[in-house]
């Protein structure tokens, strides 16, 4: 059973391992703010869709998150890296600093995100 107040973001099979995201929107501290989910290892995963080092997106075309081999998650500004799994920067100038993470969840056959397990 998922919540009530979940927003459906897409089916699950719109997601490869490692291959395009997709983006969509949710409200944080009262305004409208990008995200995004990926699947990495099989687990799907969602971020705020903003560098930590410059508050940009991060896709370098709309749903590519991923760099050319699909290990990392790469912003189009600077080419920080970031994995998938715990959006923790690992190369770049804000290595050290983690993408904000959001509450997703994979029910059905169709991937949601969880507002109020975020306190969004």
């Amino acid at each position: 059973m998922v919540d009530p107040a979940a927003q459906l973001i897409c089916d699950a099979d719109a997601l490869q391992d490692g291959g395009k995201g997709v983006r969509f929107e949710i409200r944080q501290y009262g305004e409208t703010a990008a995200a995004f989910v990926i699947r990495h290892g099989g687990v799907v995963y969602g971020y705020l869709n903003r560098c930590r080092h410059v508050p940009v997106e991060l896709d370098w075309q709309e749903g590519r998150f991923f760099d050319g081999d699909g290990d990392y998650l790469i912003c189009s500004m600077h080419g920080a890296l970031y994995l998938p799994d715990s959006g923790l920067c690992v190369a770049g100038p804000c290595r050290g600093q983690s993408l904000q993470a959001l509450a997703i969840r994979e029910h059905d056959g169709r991937i949601y995100y969880l507002p109020h397990a975020d306190g969004a």
